[in-house]
């Protein structure tokens, strides 16, 4: 694949983390530098790592993980969506769900995000994509980028919208694991 090609793939798999990472930057407006680079970092190495796991799997496995795949992004996503939204009627405490430093959290928002690039690597292995590791940084990389710049913008905008982040966060979750079933049900 060309570079800009493979530049537009990572723009558009670089979305949802970029939206996840603008609830991040909302549920926690005086996130240090240091924790936003730590999120952006795990969703970045996710989507990265998952097109060249989808790589070596190649088409053995393509028909069973393509089939199921909008379905475990959906069900993280409204599982961590439900949960955020919950927490966001409850005390004005520091809750579990406001925790984005969570690593169990990190990893999850990071895997849930990324599933759509599992089956980019199968589609890299049918092209027989060689160079996929140069394709995956590329990937990596502008995730990070939007993942930085998405907290950013959630600190912005949250400073401005109030003590109850969550539900917004929650909500944008949700929206997301939506997009991802929509999508997939209507192709």
């Amino acid at each position: 694949m060309d570079i800009l090609t493979v530049l537009i793939l990572a723009i558009g798999l670089s979305m949802d983390s970029f939206a996840v990472s603008i609830g991040c930057g909302l549920t926690e407006q005086k996130i240090s530098f240091r924790h936003a680079a730590k999120i952006s970092f795990s969703l970045a190495f996710f989507q990265g790592i998952f097109p060249v796991a989808g790589w070596f799997m190649g088409t053995e496995i393509k028909g069973y993980v393509e089939s199921i795949d909008h379905w475990i992004a959906f069900f993280l996503l409204l599982f961590l969506g439900g949960k955020m939204i919950i927490a966001s009627f409850k005390s004005d405490d520091h809750n579990e769900m406001s925790d984005i430093y969570s690593l169990k959290h990190i990893i999850t928002l990071s895997i849930a995000t990324s599933i759509d690039a599992l089956v980019v690597g199968f589609s890299y292995a049918l092209a027989s994509t060689r160079n996929i590791f140069g394709g995956a940084m590329i990937i990596g990389a502008v995730t990070f980028f939007f993942a930085m710049l998405g907290i950013r913008i959630g600190k912005d905008v949250g400073s401005s919208v109030g003590s109850k982040v969550e539900l917004l966060g929650g909500i944008i979750l949700i929206g997301i694991g939506l997009k991802i079933l929509i999508q997939h049900t209507l192709m």
